[in-house]
């Protein structure tokens, strides 16, 4: 339990520091979204080797109370404050723990969450730096290709590393499918809105993974 209350202090901070940012800076609230994103995913990603599930469960339900209460409020324009309708800050504890009862192993749930967080983080920033002449529309909702090359690339790595640090499940991962577990993670990301690839994406590679 102390490991849990330790993890909640350490979000909570990286959270006022994102909101220091956000309002001392003036940065575009996708920026210090994107940060939180990716920081906070990739701590949470190895929450299952240090503290039990139930309290990761604990923590899922109330990270989901706080960001429905901030949002109503208006706290924390740095994770809320977004040029579009999205529910990917309320998703993102629900693919979590929905990801962490399915996964069969800590290493899927790691991969997993590196998926939510630095892929899909990285491929925001990349798609919204670079991404302003191949940008398209799904559901009336923006994407880039320069976002989807970014969260192959991505993806790639983790799923390379994932066989690097866990040989005994995954070394029988052939080529072919070291490249088609990419390319799924990434049409799913890419054809999801409103923050619904915050479950789509993680639920679905762990699925995946379990089967392999």
């Amino acid at each position: 339990m102390i490991a849990g209350l330790l993890a909640i202090i350490a979000v909570s901070l990286l959270l006022l520091v994102a909101e220091k940012i956000q309002k001392n800076d003036k940065l575009n609230p996708e920026v210090t979204r994107k940060f939180i994103h990716i920081t906070v995913g990739s701590f949470v990603a190895f929450w299952p080797f240090f503290m039990p599930h139930y309290v990761i469960y604990l923590i899922c339900l109330a990270f989901i109370t706080v960001i429905v209460a901030t949002r109503i409020i208006g706290l924390f324009p740095s994770i809320h404050k977004v040029p579009r309708k999205t529910w990917g800050d309320v998703l993102f504890p629900v693919g979590m723990a929905g990801t962490l009862f399915l996964a069969n192993d800590p290493w899927i749930f790691t991969a997993a969450i590196l998926h939510l967080s630095v892929a899909d983080g990285f491929a925001a920033l990349v798609g919204e730096k670079y991404g302003k002449r191949n940008a398209y529309k799904i559901l009336g909702y923006k994407k880039t290709l320069a976002g989807n090359a970014a969260f192959f690339v991505i993806s790639l790595v983790i799923i390379s590393g994932l066989i690097w640090l866990d040989p005994g499940n995954f070394a029988s991962l052939t080529l072919p499918m070291l490249l088609l577990i990419p390319l799924f993670t990434t049409l799913v990301e890419s054809l999801s809105v409103r923050g619904s690839d915050n479950i789509l994406v993680p639920i679905l590679l762990a699925l995946v993974l379990n089967m392999l």
